[in-house]
């Protein structure tokens, strides 16, 4: 089931147009210079960081960003298929509502797309909060500072975070998967999909 989930991501990935490949680098990049500014892994006086950064952070702080990136550009909507539903006369649209949530063409066909957004979307946002947590300083998180104290935040917090880093990557890569895949098997028709098949 996971390797056929990849192989459709993959699929859907070489669907991805300029524009697309565009925002995920532009998405990627903002999330790492914010990431990297915010827990001081890029140097600037914005920001102080108390404990210095482990091996570790860097790598992860870049894979976040990069799947931060892609799941952001799984969201840019393909020009064709928003000229393609432009093009819907009245009529369709009539018969699209006659027909009710059942059929192929109606709400009923979107439902599973839009669970897969819905759930897509909180894997991604719980995935890029704990990848903030996790390459961020352990005593200049001020939830951890609050609820642990600095000795705490040092003896408890710290040792969590390669876990938080592990969880970050993972959330993000299903959330990634998620919309790949939805982008390669989906429901509804599309011209470029068609073409490529």
């Amino acid at each position: 089931m996971f390797v056929d989930a990849l192989r459709d991501a993959c699929r859907g990935l070489l669907l991805w147009d300029r524009r697309r490949i565009g925002v995920a680098a532009a998405a990627a990049a903002g999330s790492a210079v914010v990431i990297g500014l915010a827990t001081v892994l890029i140097p600037n006086a914005l920001f102080s960081r108390d404990i210095p950064p482990m091996w570790w952070d860097y790598p992860v702080w870049i894979l976040t960003a990069l799947l931060l990136g892609m799941l952001i550009a799984s969201y840019v909507r393909d020009p064709n298929s928003a000229s393609e539903e432009g093009v819907r006369g009245p009529e369709t649209a009539l018969e699209e509502e006659a027909s009710g949530p059942d059929s192929a063409s109606g709400e009923g066909a979107r439902g599973p797309e839009t669970a897969s957004e819905g759930r897509s979307g909180v894997l991604g946002g719980v995935g890029g909060m704990l990848g903030w947590f996790a390459v961020g300083c352990p005593v200049c998180n001020k939830i951890a500072l609050l609820a642990l104290g600095y000795t705490g935040a040092l003896t408890y917090f710290a040792p969590l975070q390669p876990l938080l880093a592990a969880a970050s990557v993972i959330l993000l890569l299903a959330a990634v998967i998620i919309r790949l895949k939805g982008q390669y098997s989906c429901p509804l028709a599309s011209r470029e999909r068609s073409a490529r098949s």
